[in-house]
């Protein structure tokens, strides 16, 4: 992130009128919003996560609780349609089936992780790699992933590459502009659902 781009976020921290939920909400999720990913984690505070609700009703994003923890609430955003299409194709399919999904319908696969997530947050074991796909991650990363044991990555970015590591830098260097681009957006005063309709 540029220096310019920090200045903008620490004055943004101290000004009331500035809502941090969309702040967060940049920060977190700026390419799922701007059409890059299919899906994003965000975690926010549980005196907050009701104003992620209102932001994002009626936006074409979904919103499936994944998760809480130290006070804090962990989510899946996502664009159903492209989720659904994503794990259905054939290589993202034959992996889900790898990693002990019988049924890949997304709802199925949601609950499924969800729970092997939690399970993982309180025994820190068993670490649920599906997750990877069902944040969009190439299956060639998230196989490389699982096959290293995460050593070895060709570059580290969003998430570890194993496979096309400058396709994927130029990737996440959009990731980045696309963050710096809805702070700045934030900062003129243009307001998070506005920026979600223009998006979507």
């Amino acid at each position: 992130m540029s220096r310019d781009t920090w200045k903008i976020l620490k004055q943004m921290s101290m000004e009331e009128s500035i809502n941090q939920v969309e702040v967060e909400l940049a920060m977190q999720c700026a390419p799922l919003i701007t059409g890059m990913k299919i899906s994003n984690l965000f975690s926010i505070g549980l005196d907050a996560y009701k104003a992620m609700y209102d932001i994002l009703e009626n936006s074409g994003i979904s919103v499936y609780q994944m998760g809480l923890l130290d006070g804090r609430v962990l989510f899946l955003l996502y664009q159903e349609n492209q989720l659904t299409s994503y794990l259905s194709r054939k290589d993202v399919a034959e992996l889900l089936t790898r990693f002990g999904y019988d049924n890949v319908t997304p709802d199925c696969i949601l609950d499924t992780c969800r729970r092997r997530y939690q399970k993982y947050m309180l025994e820190k074991k068993d670490f649920p790699h599906e997750l990877g796909l069902i944040l969009g991650y190439p299956p060639e990363d998230v196989e490389g992933f699982v096959s290293q044991q995460g050593k070895n990555s060709l570059y580290t970015g969003y998430w570890k590459v194993y496979k096309d590591p400058e396709a994927k830098k130029a990737l996440f260097d959009r990731f980045e502009y696309a963050k710096e681009s809805l702070i700045h957006l934030l900062s003129c005063g243009i307001g998070m659902k506005e920026i979600i309709s223009v998006c979507s």
